[in-house]
């Protein structure tokens, strides 16, 4: 009897717990949401405007780095580590992917080492559990969609960038590949998340490169911005294990039934 009152004590106390993690982490989505809806709006802003794009385009990021480190039950800690220090260099590119040339000439540059180490990690990350890129079939399209995009973007590439775009490149496409070749493999819901996030994170940045080096995009910070907030928060969600927390709810629950 003395059993029975323990363990609906302790139930009680890690729902308590639960919830106000919930209500943190339910607060901090909000901020996400409004944060980037902010930036989006404020990407072409003018003035004194434009700060408003400063401050909330890596506070957005920064945000869902908050939602990760607040994230129970991740599939792994090595996973949960590597996004969080993939989203914390993903923020680093933000900024300087945002100044301008005028106060920062190698902004472009530093943005893209800060984002191709981020993959890097994102990669680290989505090797921890599964063999890397062991499903051929993902690797293959995206290196094919990669060459297409690099052999129309060719002519536009400064001299300069002639090396670390196609670098970048690779290792975007070999983190999106992972991802894809991971989900195939696990077939859970938070694989398929990261396989999401790593597609459009291959889209955000295929719609940089052509605006910058092919031909202006109409709108082109929404859908880039747009597409990027999702992608980083698609993999962040993909830190928590939910099946199996949903797994280890049953079996609780079946344990104290049968008591």
């Amino acid at each position: 009897m003395d059993m029975n009152k323990n363990m609906i004590v302790t139930v009680k106390m890690v729902g308590n717990i639960n919830h106000g993690a919930n209500a943190g982490r339910r607060i901090i989505a909000a901020g996400v949401a409004v944060s980037g809806l902010i930036a989006i709006l404020a990407a072409n802003a003018t003035g004194a405007s434009i700060w408003l794009h400063y401050l909330f385009k890596p506070l957005t990021t920064l945000l869902i780095l908050a939602w990760v480190w607040r994230s129970a039950n991740p599939v792994n800690q090595r996973y949960k580590t590597m996004v969080m220090a993939g989203i914390v260099l993903s923020a680093c590119g933000d900024i300087f992917l945002m100044l301008p040339p005028a106060a920062f000439a190698l902004g472009f540059i530093c943005g893209l080492a800060s984002f191709l180490v981020a993959h890097l990690l994102f990669l680290r990350a989505l090797t921890s559990d599964v063999p890397l890129l062991n499903k051929p079939l993902a690797p293959l399209v995206y290196a094919l969609i990669g060459a297409i995009n690099m052999a129309i973007l060719w002519s536009g590439l400064p001299v300069e960038l002639h090396v670390p775009v196609p670098v970048y490149l690779l290792c975007l496409a070999a983190m999106a590949s992972q991802a894809a070749s991971r989900w195939l493999t696990l077939k859970t819901a938070a694989s398929r998340l990261a396989a999401c996030g790593g597609a459009l994170f291959f889209l955000s940045d295929t719609l940089i490169a052509y605006d910058r080096f092919n031909h202006p995009i109409a709108a082109a910070g929404f859908w880039i911005l747009s597409s990027y907030y999702t992608a980083i928060w698609l993999i962040a969600l993909s830190v928590s294990d939910n099946q199996n927390r949903l797994s280890d709810t049953t079996l609780t629950s079946d344990r104290n039934f049968s008591n």
